[in-house]
């Protein structure tokens, strides 16, 4: 199998839909969560619009600039995830966030795509210049915490988060072994 990580296009219209609708059907079925949420911060059906405010070209008050990337399987030719990348971290995602947030839709977990989708991700963090990334995920979350260590996440600690949930926070260390005392 072939995975890639691919910036949306129109030909990926439909597919972005059905993605969307399971994740939310998951969600109300089951109680997860929707991450990355940048993918459903705005509605799909108006495909130009949301294409267009998929990546966060500019800083806000509250909000630093990111992109948006989805996971394809080529073989396939479908999209099974998506990740969101933040170019650098404000006092709020550094506590509770981080650099990436990341999700596999409902159907297409427990088989690996999420590490592959993180290690994908860590690339193009390097190619922003992001040498240390922060990863956080809910602590009773267990495939998430295994995704990101098995990509060289430390836990630094633990904290209760906005909404009372207990999340982790874990750094992937992106600097070649010499730099990293330097």
């Amino acid at each position: 199998m072939s995975l890639k990580l691919i910036k949306l296009t129109k030909k990926y219209e439909k597919q972005l839909g059905e993605m969307i609708d399971e994740w939310r059907a998951d969600q109300e079925l089951n109680h997860t969560n929707t991450s990355p949420g940048a993918i459903f911060k705005n509605d799909y059906h108006d495909f130009d619009y949301y294409l267009e405010h998929l990546d966060q070209k500019t800083a806000t008050k509250d909000r630093v600039p990111g992109s948006v990337f989805f996971l394809l399987d080529e073989d396939e030719d479908r999209l099974l995830g998506a990740v969101n990348i933040r170019h650098y971290l404000n006092d709020d995602l550094l506590k509770e966030g981080g650099h990436i947030g990341d999700g596999i839709r409902p159907g297409e977990r427990r088989k690996g795509y999420a590490t592959k989708m993180i290690g994908l991700a860590l690339e193009e963090c390097r190619k922003l210049g992001i040498d240390r990334v922060l990863m956080t995920c809910d602590k009773d979350n267990i495939g998430s915490a295994k995704s990101i260590m098995n990509n060289g996440g430390v836990l630094e600690n633990e904290f209760v988060n906005s909404e009372g949930v207990v999340e982790q926070r874990y750094w992937i260390d992106l600097r070649k072994p010499e730099e990293r005392f330097t």
